[in-house]
């Protein structure tokens, strides 16, 4: 058997196999899945795009409505007012209340002033007359900031502003009085600088009295 002879005998039977072979459809075609058909395709596309066009259709309308624009600004301009009057209030504070420490600093120098004006008997008379100067300029200057002194003799006990160090038993004042003031108490403005301190009356029995004197503990 010659080459021509071996080559038409391989032909014939290529031939062969490739018609009677069955084709596999599975392996050779690929698979359309659901997602691969255009009418699935478009049908899910529809549904992102109508899910994605709600909430921006919706804002698309409230922008539309003149009445929700109106209403939004109102409340923009409301917020933007309170912002600025919070802090216009914070700044003035600030300017106000700037020196608060620094005064309360000077008060010792005014109890040392005074605890020095009390001696009673001085043998310089003009130390004494530059100690009282130089007390009275102070307190001119405290009060020209805004300094004011408590109230505190004869006044009801207030804890707010009095600091109470001890109480004294007696009839002759109201339960609760103020008797005794230790030191002066200062306020700055509206807040208070430090309170004064004091003594309180406590009521006793009247049985254990003798014209204010207690007879018996």
């Amino acid at each position: 058997m010659n080459g021509s002879e071996l080559w038409s005998l391989g032909a014939k039977k290529m031939t062969t196999d490739t018609s009677t072979k069955p084709l596999d459809l599975e392996r050779e075609l690929p698979s359309m899945k659901h997602s691969d058909s255009p009418e699935v395709a478009n049908s899910i596309d529809g549904d992102r795009e109508g899910q994605a066009r709600g909430p921006i259709a919706d804002l698309q309308n409230d922008d539309d409505d003149p009445a929700k624009l109106r209403e939004r600004l109102a409340r923009l301009q409301a917020d933007f007012e309170n912002v600025r009057k919070r802090s216009v209030k914070e700044q003035q504070e600030f300017k106000e209340y700037a020196v608060f420490d620094a005064v309360k600093a000077v008060l010792p120098v005014v109890d040392s002033l005074e605890k020095a004006l009390e001696i009673p008997t001085c043998e310089n008379a003009d130390l004494r007359t530059g100690v009282e100067m130089i007390h009275k300029q102070l307190l001119d200057t405290l009060f020209k900031m805004g300094v004011r002194t408590v109230h505190a003799m004869g006044e009801r006990f207030d804890p707010r502003i009095h600091h109470a160090v001890a109480t004294v038993d007696t009839d002759l004042v109201e339960d609760g009085t103020v008797v005794g003031e230790l030191q002066c108490g200062y306020n700055f403005k509206d807040r208070l600088l430090r309170p004064a301190m004091v003594t309180v009356a406590r009521k006793i029995p009247p049985e254990l009295t003798c014209n204010g004197i207690r007879l018996r503990a």
